[in-house]
Order: structure tokens, then sequence, then C-alpha cells
């Protein structure tokens, strides 16, 4: 199973996520198109709806402890269903990698 996928499944289990989607950004990284190295998550869910942005990351690393040992990055965008605009920003630019 692929990395995106492994990540998808754990949300999807623990959150019961209204909007969830994992982006594998390692094409923009110099570890290159198959690293599998570098994610983006944005995920809505009524989970969130008591927590602060600390306790949400913490709550996703915790369920992500595995993978988080297997990868370099994890942008993490989350919100209630009421803070959600229909779409989080855009990832930055990579600057490593010699480029």
């Amino acid at each position: 199973m692929k990395m995106r996928e492994q990540i998808e499944q754990k949300l999807q289990q623990q959150f019961a996520p209204l909007h969830l989607q994992v982006d594998d950004e390692s094409y923009m990284h110099a570890s290159g198109r198959e690293a599998q190295s570098h994610f983006k998550v944005t995920m809505v869910s009524e989970a969130f709806s008591d927590k602060r942005l600390l306790q949400r990351h913490r709550a996703i690393n915790k369920v992500l402890a595995e993978e988080l040992q297997q990868i370099h990055a994890l942008a993490l965008h989350t919100y209630t269903p009421d803070e959600w605009q229909g779409q989080a920003p855009d990832s930055p630019n990579c600057m490593g990698g010699g480029r």
C-alpha cells in the first residue's frame, strides 16, 4: 500500500472527516516524485470542534506515529466545518536540494 493510502485510511478511521485530501508533494522536493516523503493533509472534521490547533496536530501525529518515522515532512491543515472555506493554502516551493 502506498504511503498516501495508508495515511488516508488511518485518518478516515480515526476522525471520520467530512473532507479529507492527502497530497503526495514529494515531486516538489529534491527527494523526487516516487520518494513518498512529503505529504500535505487537508482535513475537516467535527472531531476538531473543541480542539485548539496544537491539539488537532498532536492527535494526527499520534495516529500517524508509525508513518512519521518513514516520511520527511507532513503539512497539516485542519478545520472544523465552520472554519472550512473550501480550500487549504498552497504549499511553498522547496528551497532545498541544491535548487
